[in-house]
């Protein structure tokens, strides 16, 4: 009798781990307690995939040996309690689809902030340098889905905390971690030490032949390495801005005149970032782990310097949305958490009007109010219940408009704003009280500005 692996939840992780388990003959049943997309639905019946949606039959559910959860579905939902007290195993689309994906390698990258710049921009590099490479994780199409229906040699995967939480045989051939500040801390019992644990799983089962890169400069992750809590067998990539940190397998270090040299043996690449169309000291960060993850895995410097500089922003991360009447509009709607925010904001150059909020994740404003007093002449929030953001921003940001849909804060927005003022959307919030997610979000900001502010 066929093993018998249950899905929970029909996203882009939960029908590729589904189509997955089927290829490999297993007894697979998908269950969805809300709507699954019409693609998503097509393709399960096509591989024959039992399924069901607006609910759950727990009876069907706990006859599972095995159960592959989605990454939105907390652990303390009463499905996955009533799962975990039946003593059945729950596990990651990551770890499920590693099993099966052959002699490929992986390029996992995590961390609070930069993750979705960083894969994307090690993809490029690697696409560009003919290596057979498939994206996943958090973006790209569905791990498992690629695993299922393509042979790939390589493997980019972005990857967030409540994927990791799910991975336990799983192996990095090489690890990024880009830097740990608090976030998503409702699902981690407000416990910083709990997410910071789950982040640090990204360097499990990682060996000799691993490489592990990692962020020199964050006091967090320094503090996790030093602490002798982890088995440290594999060669230790660090790149840092603010201090040196030398290695003797490779480093990255940006130096004051904006030029950063990334390391790994003897090949070298020197990047002046000044050329590179991303801007920020944030996205210095973010190049100088791809350089180094590239090289780990054996790109030629050439090859890397050339893609670091042909690289564009990524979409919903400081995207420029347009300016009219020299007012510039900025997309940053995937900047969910505060440490995004203060990179956002170090970034602005003008006076800007400031959309926060949506639905708070126990978020410190505490890092950003010194920025949001120096360059913020108006914050504008989002978001069903304001109540936190309007009083922790009261005294600090001299105008603030409490707006409960997104057709009021964007009206209050164009209404505040003057010519030489950037409107930045940078929620420092999920999205899920008004929209599907984060990208909803930020396609419904660029359609009003193309429509109300660019006509």
């Amino acid at each position: 009798m066929a093993k018998r692996v249950v899905v929970l939840g029909g996203g882009i992780s939960g029908y590729g781990s589904a189509i997955l388990a089927k290829r490999e003959g297993f007894d697979v049943f998908l269950s969805d307690a809300g709507k699954i997309s019409e693609l998503y639905r097509q393709r399960l019946e096509q591989w024959g995939v039992e399924y069901e949606q607006g609910g759950h039959t727990m009876e069907k559910i706990l006859s599972a040996t095995e159960v592959i959860k989605s990454p939105g579905i907390p652990d303390k939902a009463p499905v996955v309690v009533a799962i975990r007290e039946k003593g059945i195993p729950v596990i990651s689309e990551m770890e499920f689809a590693a099993r099966y994906m052959g002699g490929a390698k992986t390029i996992c990258i995590t961390g609070s902030n930069g993750k979705t710049t960083t894969t994307s921009l090690i993809y490029k590099i690697l696409s560009d340098a003919g290596f057979n490479v498939a994206l996943g994780g958090n973006i790209g199409e569905s791990f498992a889905y690629s695993v299922a229906t393509e042979q790939f040699d390589w493997y980019v995967l972005e990857l967030s905390s409540f994927q990791l939480d799910g991975m336990f045989d799983f192996r990095a051939n090489v690890a990024v971690l880009m830097n740990i500040t608090p976030d998503h801390l409702d699902r981690y019992d407000y416990c910083f030490q709990n997410y910071i644990d789950s982040k640090m799983r990204i360097t499990r089962n990682q060996s000799s032949r691993s490489a592990f890169i990692y962020s020199a400069d964050d006091e967090v992750i320094a503090q996790e390495i030093f602490s002798g809590k982890y088995p440290m067998p594999m060669r230790q990539l660090p790149f840092a801005a603010r201090e040196a940190v030398a290695s003797g397998a490779g480093d990255a270090f940006l130096l004051g005149d904006g030029e950063f040299t990334a390391r790994v043996g003897e090949k070298v690449v020197t990047i002046d970032t000044a050329k590179m169309k991303i801007k920020g000291l944030h996205n210095a960060y973010n190049a100088m782990a791809a350089a180094l993850a590239t090289l780990a895995a054996g790109v030629e410097a050439e090859q890397v310097e050339r893609s670091i500089y042909e690289f564009s922003p990524v979409e919903h991360r400081l995207e420029p949305a347009g300016t009219a009447g020299d007012i510039q509009w900025i997309n940053d709607s995937k900047a969910t958490n505060v440490d995004s925010v203060w990179y956002a904001l170090e970034s602005m150059k003008r006076p800007t009007v400031w959309i926060a909020g949506g639905t708070d994740k126990g978020t410190d404003y505490t890092p950003i109010k010194e920025f949001a007093r120096r360059k913020v002449k108006a914050l504008i929030c989002m978001g069903v219940d304001n109540a936190k953001l309007v009083r922790d921003f009261q005294g600090v940001v001299p105008v603030i408009r409490d707006c409960h849909t997104f057709e009021e804060a964007m009206k209050a927005a164009k209404e505040v704003a003057t010519e030489g003022d950037t409107v930045l959307l940078s929620p420092a919030c999920a999205s899920f009280d008004l929209f599907r997610n984060y990208e909803e979000r930020g396609r419904m900001f660029k359609e009003w500005v193309k429509e109300n502010v660019l006509k």
